[in-house]
């Protein structure tokens, strides 16, 4: 998730898509392509990671070491606010303890910080904390016979050391619960663990009774009870691992839509969720967005949904995400089917590496102009166009491929009555660093809102920022208005004249005065002299340069559908 920045869309939701690559983005050929079969392979070569995996098994572990760390504290500042009687190897205890502590706190600043740890390093953290937690109990377990002889000033008072031992055995019995309940494992794993660590207190008893001289009938009677809690510590432990197990197990095998299992949920937003979703039959990865009835305003928004979704299925062009599927679920959950892309959206290119060439932006425009004609071209709007919703990729070995993806915020302008759109005229949606005037005042739209908020996309790739950056999101709506626009290179050297001169006719104010639809803005920046500098073998080579340097992410762009009244 990013974190809010101004020059951010505000209202819209950013979630994880497609992300690294290992072969990449491409070139579009100037020709049309053939229309695509609704059923066609997805290639891919990311596979599912374990992120869901990791987020439950850290915050697990947030729990446990709250729940482990807490009584140690208490009782070290117990102890040196009331020291007690002093006992050979008390100081070495005491700086064991508070090593314990110091470590535990450590390891639980890391789970809580923002950094990315994997399950290797999270399973690390869990031998650690629960490893340092059974070696303090195995040194509390040798020390109880020598603070028991200084407590008795040297008599014989066996039921002291029975009640010790007890006490000893209750603390050993709720580690092994809590990590058999709190711990994320298969039933095995638990089994092994729980039974080592009950083992180790026995163990640890009858050998530190023996060296010092207290192995008695009290404490072979303390050794039988506390073999008994240890078992019975083991059977809760793996018995509750195994039915969390089993829980999840019959979690994972609800979640399946259709023909579609959900594997990892990738995000949510304000009207729904996407997951990472594969075919029963096809094997195919997909991107599946799930729209619940609650968090829909009312049942004909999701008829309008439904409806808008039904008609971004015929968009057919290469430069827009592909919608397979769509339907609902028993439980009312309406939800769509899209191709699923490994690559990185625009907005990540310019994050990670600046500005981008003047020739790669132009290669870049064209494309999604070539989108856009479609969907206008039927009637669609698609008002939410902005960096983060273009993705660069790599498809059939062509480098730099545009997708135009998450429609979530499209509108069917083939629709009857202004009843029967999505958004009401009056209502503003969208991403204010990039909204045209006319959708900033909530004015009925067309395909020329579409083309100014491509323009503001193409000021941000070639100077690194929107037109205009302010605090707030009216600050941005009033500026698209009313303010002009900066001259791109004061922000960027190097902004080619006549790439200047089509954007900022994307920008102007009046409707009337920008270009009059998608095709005229793609014959204008074809006609710039850098639109041959960026080639096929420009983008391959760029790709290739930095895959070996990037490992495969997964992410996926999805916006929620806020209203500003």
């Amino acid at each position: 998730m990013k974190s809010f920045d101004p020059t951010d869309s505000l209202p819209t939701t950013v979630y994880p898509v497609p992300v690294g690559l290992d072969g990449v983005p491409s070139r579009m050929p100037d020709r049309t392509p053939s229309p695509r079969c609704p059923m066609a392979f997805v290639p891919t070569g990311v596979q599912p990671t374990g992120g869901e995996f990791e987020t439950l098994l850290r915050s697990r572990l947030r729990i446990a070491a709250l729940i482990v760390v807490a009584p140690f504290v208490y009782y070290f500042f117990k102890h040196w606010i009331d020291p007690g009687p002093e006992f050979p190897g008390s100081s070495f205890l005491k700086l064991a303890h508070l090593s314990f502590i110091a470590l535990s706190i450590g390891a639980s600043a890391l789970l809580w910080s923002k950094l990315r740890l994997s399950v290797r390093e999270l399973r690390g953290i869990e031998f650690g904390l629960f490893g340092m937690t059974a070696g303090l109990f195995s040194l509390l377990q040798y020390f109880i016979f020598c603070m028991e002889r200084v407590c008795t000033s040297g008599g014989d008072t066996p039921e002291v050391l029975r009640l010790a031992i007890g006490a000893s055995a209750v603390r050993w019995f709720f580690l092994i619960v809590i990590y058999g309940v709190f711990i994320p494992n298969t039933w095995k794993r638990c089994a092994v663990a729980a039974v080592l660590t009950a083992i180790l207190p026995v163990v640890l008893t009858g050998v530190s009774a023996v060296a010092n001289g207290r192995f008695n009938h009290e404490v072979i009677s303390a050794l039988s009870d506390m073999s008994i809690l240890m078992a019975v510590g083991v059977s809760v432990a793996v018995f509750g691992s195994y039915r969390i197990q089993v829980l999840q197990q019959q979690a994972q095998e609800a979640r399946q839509l259709g023909q579609y299992r959900l594997k990892q949920r990738l995000g949510s937003g304000g009207m729904g969720e996407v997951y990472l979703a594969e075919h029963l039959l096809l094997r195919r990865p997909c991107a599946v967005k799930l729209i619940r009835p609650e968090h829909a305003n009312d049942e004909k928004s999701l008829q309008r949904f439904e409806r808008e979704v039904r008609a971004m299925a015929t968009l057919t062009h290469w430069n827009t995400v592909e919608i397979f599927d769509y339907g609902h679920a028993e439980d009312g959950t309406f939800y769509y089917v899209m191709e699923y892309l490994p690559g990185r959206t625009l907005d990540d290119l310019v994050s990670e590496h600046g500005p981008l060439p003047p020739a790669r932006v132009v290669h870049f425009l064209r494309q999604i102009c070539r989108a856009l004609r479609e969907a206008h071209g039927i009637g669609l709007l698609h008002r939410d166009i902005k960096p983060s919703n273009v993705l660069a990729c790599e498809r059939g070995g062509v480098f730099d491929v545009a997708k135009l993806v998450d429609f979530g915020l499209v509108q069917d302008g083939t629709l009857s009555t202004n009843a029967d759109r999505l958004t009401l005229i009056g209502s503003i949606v969208g991403s204010p660093p990039y909204m045209s005037p006319e959708q900033a005042a909530g004015k009925s739209l067309d395909s020329r809102s579409d083309i100014y908020s491509l323009g503001t996309v193409a000021f941000y790739l070639l100077t690194g920022q929107p037109p205009f950056p302010r605090d707030t999101p009216m600050q941005m709506l009033m500026a698209h208005a009313y303010e002009p626009v900066p001259a791109m290179n004061k922000l960027q050297n190097g902004v080619p004249g006549d790439v200047e001169a089509v954007i900022l006719r994307c920008l102007e104010k009046d409707p009337a005065n920008r270009w009059p639809d998608t095709a005229s803005l793609e014959r204008a920046l074809a006609a710039c002299e850098c639109a041959q500098e960026w080639t096929d073998e420009h983008a391959e080579m760029w790709w290739r340069d930095r895959a070996g340097a990037q490992k495969t992410n997964l992410k996926v762009t999805v916006s929620q559908t806020p209203i500003l009244a």
